[in-house]
Order: structure tokens, then C-alpha cells, then sequence
């Protein structure tokens, strides 16, 4: 797996990064025909405006429910459906002072129909826009719509028609764009106003890359492939927010939002530029194709390459504005939906802890329905007993020498990584032999494959923080040489 990085951009980063918004989100949907093994994938960096953000990793069971009102925290209030399907979820650390049963910004997750939901990359909206259907205060925002959507959608399909009815019916707070996506197919939906959304199937044969702006544009309408708000093109009519629109060739990011931001158009070309690098597209340019093939299949490790990415040997070396490796990443994911496996073993989640290019991700199979104590645990502030602290902390120590100790962790990263692939891989085809015999412990395998590596994950972080603070408190002794001490870490 590639996860160079720039030594140098580092001690650069580090400062100037913190000073963005919480709009900094960098995402990646691809089609089951333009992977390497047939797979949906989503994915997304999760950046926020400071980078000591806890995240909780949980498991919503399926419950009957009782009462008539779901109350969503930020205000929102829906009729409650009578049954919440099962799902996992990532929460913020402090989602139980902020929300109805502590679920708020609960991110990314699958459900036990295998939909997946990762949400959101947010996004601006044109004032033009705004006037004309204003953001509804207590309306759909990111904080709520993973925990709206997952518990309720058996298809991708539906879970877009079912948000899309949430937001007519009770309006969007904000701006967004979102993946939804089953083991058939994967939709990219935006949010353009308090009304207002549109929702297209990526192709089987083609990726979508996504930063923080609205992105769909150069659609039909009309097509099959294509959902959207009631009177969406009536409203861009009257409301003159687009000079020509076109039913056919309808541009949605242009009618409702910022085109041209060089801070996401820069990322857009990245993206494409890794994955595509034989269209030799020009940078800087207002809007990039919505959808492209790539070169060759895209692999897991192309997605963690996307995921990790400066503008380093690029044309963009010198001027490009903002990557998509930032120090504020909170966490990453990458889902994949697997056709070919067995109904309880299609979502897994890759998730890693802090930033991707100095952590790992681990594989959680959806048959987990449990977790570490530690990955429970920990606030805003750092503490031994939370595994995001234990991964964060790392690269935090390595800023102090980033040449010696970013080298140290991400050789330890790399041959763990390298060993779980191996691992999952073997796993994947003991649980399609063993479901065959018996379900149950199937399921039960999966489950502790993931705790297993989620426990010893934990414990190599760990001591990589010890050594390079051993190493960091001897540095100062007479003759020291880190050389032979630094050495690969035994798991």
C-alpha cells in the first residue's frame, strides 16, 4: 500500500490547516465495474476544525418503537416509524449531551439490509440560491441524516427517496452531499437549498471524486438514473438560476452552488489525476467531469491513495490549495459492498483512526456488534484509555522529528496493513465455506476477526508511542543512537 507522504509538508501543515472550516471533507464513490474485485465502494475523509475529536464506535440494534415523534437533536421532529432496522455507526464522543439517545453525527455506517450511508461532505450554496428557498433552521442536517436513513432504507434507491421526502416535507439546515449505496448500486445526493436536492446512480464502469462543492451537473433529468425534488426545474427557472437551463443537460451545481473553488476543484483534480492520469486533464478548471473511468480497475490500495494524497510531483506542487491529507482528519472510511460474499459478510467498513497517511484501517465486518472498551471511550481531550487518542497521539509525536519518527510509524503501518489483508483475505474464504454448514458461527468468526484486529491494532499504536517516547527522552544522553533501537514493532 502507498501512503508516502511529504515529510516536509507536515511541519507546514500543522499550523496553516487549522485554521479552515469544518468544510473539508474529501470523498469517493466507485461503481462495482471499475473495481478490481466487483465491489461498491464509498469513501470519505472526515476532516473537522480541530483535530482532537473523539469518535465513538457503536451498534444500533433493531428495536420496535412506541412512541409517535423521533426527535433528531438539532430540532428536527419526524413521525417515528415503527421499526428501526439494525446498524452500525460512529457517533461523536459527546452525541450524548447533544442528542436524542447520543446519536448525532453518527457519520457512516451499514445497516443489516447492507445499505450504506456516509454522510456528508459539505458544501456552499450561492446566495442567489439561498434567497430563493431559504435553509430551514431545525431541518436536515449532517448530525441526523445517517441516523434517519440507515435504521429506515432497505435499498440505496429508497434511502434516497426517503431522504429526499424528509427534506420537501421539513427542509435542509445546510448544504451537503452524501453517499447512499447497496450491494447493486451507488448514489451520489445533494442538498442545494431549505428544498431543494437532486440524486445520481453512478455508473457500474465509472468513480465519482468529490470535495466541498456541489458537483452534479451535465444530467437528464429524465433519466432513470436521476432523482430529484418536485418542481426542481420549474424553481430554477423562475428564480433565473441558470441563464439557459436544460432538462437534458441540467448543471444542479451551478444553479445552487460555488463552482470554481480552487480549495475544491484542486482536490477533484487530484483525484482524477491519480485515477485517470491518461485524460491529461488542466487544472483550475470550473467544473470536472461528474463521472470517469479509470485508467485500470481501481484496488484498495488506489482508494488509500486517493484518500492520502498531496499535490507532491504534481503540477499542482507549488500552488495547489488545500489537500486531501490534512492534520485535521478525525477518521477515514471506506466501505465496500461485495456482491459475491454471503449476505452477512457484504458491507465491510475499513476504518482508521486519525489521519489515514499515519494510521491504519481495519476491517469490521457487519456482524460486529460490539467493541473494545477503548473505542468507547475518551472526550476531546487526550486520554491513555481511548484507542482515537492512542492513534491521534502518534502522529502528534512525530511532528517533533518528523524524518525519524513519521519513517518509524509508517513502516510499522505498512507491514501491519500488508499482514491484514492477508489475514482478511483468508477469513473471507473460511466464512464463505463455514456459512454453508453453519450461519451462526460464521457470523461469530467474522465478529471476533474484527475485534481481534481492532485489540491488536490498539496495542501496536501503543507501543510505537512508548518507543518513540523512550527514544525522545534518551535523545539527550551522550553518544544515544536510535538507529538499532527504532526497529519494526512484533504484533
Amino acid at each position: 500500500m502507498n501512503i508516502t507522504i511529504a515529510f516536509s509538508l507536515v511541519v507546514i501543515t500543522l499550523i496553516s490547516m487549522l485554521s479552515l472550516t469544518a468544510e473539508a471533507n474529501t470523498g469517493l464513490i466507485i461503481g462495482k465495474k471499475a473495481t478490481v474485485d466487483g465491489s461498491i465502494i464509498i469513501a470519505r475523509n472526515e476532516d473537522y476544525e480541530v483535530n482532537n475529536w473523539n469518535k465513538y464506535q457503536v451498534y444500533r440494534h433493531k428495536v420496535t418503537m412506541t412512541t409517535k415523534q423521533w426527535l433528531l437533536g438539532n430540532g428536527l421532529v419526524v413521525p417515528m416509524p415503527p421499526i428501526l432496522y439494525a446498524y452500525s455507526a460512529m457517533p461523536d464522543w459527546n452525541a450524548d449531551t447533544l442528542a436524542y439517545q447520543g446519536k448525532y453525527f453518527e457519520e457512516r455506517g451499514i445497516n443489516q439490509f447492507n445499505v450504506a450511508v456516509s454522510a456528508t461532505t459539505s458544501v456552499d450554496i450561492n446566495q442567489l440560491a439561498l434567497a430563493a428557498d431559504p435553509l430551514v433552521k431545525n431541518g436536515v442536517v449532517e448530525a441526523n441524516i445517517p441516523t434517519l436513513i440507515l435504521p429506515q432504507a432497505k435499498t440505496a434507491k429508497q434511502g434516497v427517496e426517503l431522504l429526499g421526502r424528509y427534506i420537501e416535507q421539513n427542509g435542509a439546515g445546510e448544504g451537503n452531499s452524501l453517499y447512499i449505496a447497496d450491494i447493486n448500486q451507488a448514489w451520489l445526493m445533494e442538498i442545494g437549498s431549505g428544498h431543494h436536492w437532486i440524486a445520481v446512480k453512478v455508473p457500474d464502469d465509472s468513480y465519482a471524486m468529490l470535495a466541498n462543492g456541489l458537483r452534479i451537473h451535465g444530467i437528464n433529468l429524465h433519466s432513470k438514473n436521476v432523482l430529484h425534488s418536485k418542481g426542481l426545474f420549474e424553481f430554477v427557472q423562475q428564480h433565473k438560476l441558470l441563464v439557459h437551463p436544460q432538462q437534458t443537460d441540467f448543471n444542479f451545481a451551478k444553479a445552487f452552488g460555488v463552482i470554481g473553488d480552487t480549495a475544491n476543484v484542486d482536490r477533484e483534480w487530484l483525484g482524477q489525476q491519480i485515477l485517470s492520469r491518461s485524460v491529461g486533464q488542466q487544472v483550475r478548471q470550473k467544473q470536472y467531469p461528474l463521472f470517469m473511468k479509470p485508467d485500470t480497475k481501481i484496488s484498495f490500495s488506489n482508494v488509500v491513495s486517493v484518500l492520502s494524497a498531496t499535490y507532491e510531483n504534481t503540477a499542482l506542487a507549488h500552488s495547489g490549495d488545500r489537500p486531501i491529507r490534512v492534520d485535521r482528519q478525525i477518521e477515514s472510511h471506506i466501505i465496500q459492498l461485495r456482491p459475491n460474499m454471503p449476505t452477512p459478510f457484504q458491507g465491510v467498513i475499513w476504518q482508521s483512526y486519525g489521519i489515514l497517511s499515519e494510521s491504519i484501517l481495519i476491517p469490521l465486518y457487519a456482524g460486529l456488534h460490539d467493541f473494545p472498551a477503548a473505542y468507547k471511550t475518551g472526550t476531546d481531550e487526550y486520554s491513555d484509555d481511548s484507542a482515537y487518542w492512542q492513534f491521534r497521539s502518534l502522529t502528534t509525536l512525530a511532528t517533533t522529528h518528523p524524518i525519524k519518527y513519521l519513517s518509524f510509524i509508517n513502516k510499522n503501518w505498512q507491514r501491519a496493513q500488508h499482514k491484514i489483508y492477508q489475514t482478511f483475505t483468508n477469513t473471507d474464504k473460511r466464512l464463505i465455506s463455514l456459512y454453508q454448514q453453519d450461519p451462526t458461527a460464521a457470523v461469530k468468526v467474522s465478529a471476533d476477526y474484527s475485534t481481534r484486529q481492532l485489540n491488536q491494532m490498539l496495542m501496536l499504536a501503543k507501543k510505537m508511542r512508548y518507543t518513540i517516547m523512550t527514544d525522545l527522552t534518551k535523545s539527550t544522553e551522550n553518544g544515544y543512537s536510535s538507529s538499532t533501537y527504532m526497529n519494526i514493532i512484533s504484533i
